[in-house]
């Protein structure tokens, strides 16, 4: 039994960096700087899972680039379909394929030591437990306060829903104001245009 684990341990191996090799090959992605310093540039990046859904519609993904090395938080604004969910969940995919070994779908990217990825995205109740979708959205958000260090990466899709439009406002103003605070590089999409104003603080 033990060698027939082994064996499959080591086929599993092989198996995932075949796979790896072979999607780096086939769409043209790039293998990733990734170092002790605090730099986080990538230059055309993509979303590996939309692309491949366009590739099969035959319409192309359009490259951007994500440059947080000189700034803590970028705040992202723009209507339903405007690409903001795309974008984060893209960024923090290249974050995590460059630190298990992967090479990335971009043109190229420099990304520093990231001790954590963060996330708050979607709508999601636990009613068997208690709480609304408001509650855990809290909880969450609470958690990613609590633990966030200037390593992490944190990505945040319309915090502050569930609740009155200004409670909704004030939430977010505040956490990103104490996301700043932090240093932790953070892409914060929000409705809450309102929230640009905070670029002047």
């Amino acid at each position: 039994a033990e060698a027939i684990s082994t064996t499959a341990q080591a086929i599993a191996e092989i198996d995932l960096a075949s796979s790896l090799a072979d999607l780096s090959e086939k769409n043209n992605w790039c293998r990733p700087v990734v170092d002790d310093s605090y730099a986080f540039d990538i230059s055309g990046g993509r979303h590996p899972v939309v692309e491949h859904a366009l590739m099969n519609s035959g319409d192309p993904f359009i490259a951007n680039d994500c440059d947080l090395s000189n700034s803590a938080i970028w705040l992202l604004t723009g209507p339903n379909m405007a690409g903001k969910s795309t974008y984060i969940r893209q960024v923090a995919l290249i974050t995590l394929l460059a630190h298990t070994g992967s090479y990335v779908p971009a043109s190229t990217a420099h990304i520093g030591l990231v001790d954590k990825i963060f996330t708050r995205v979607g709508a999601s109740d636990e009613l068997h437990s208690g709480q609304s979708t408001f509650m855990v959205e809290m909880v969450e958000t609470a958690n990613i306060l609590n633990n966030a260090t200037p390593r992490s990466l944190v990505i945040l899709d319309e915090i502050g829903r569930g609740t009155s439009t200004l409670d909704g406002l004030s939430l977010a103003w505040a956490i990103a104001e104490r996301l700043s605070e932090h240093g932790c590089r953070t892409l914060f999409a929000t409705h809450y245009h309102e929230l640009t104003t905070l670029a002047e603080s």
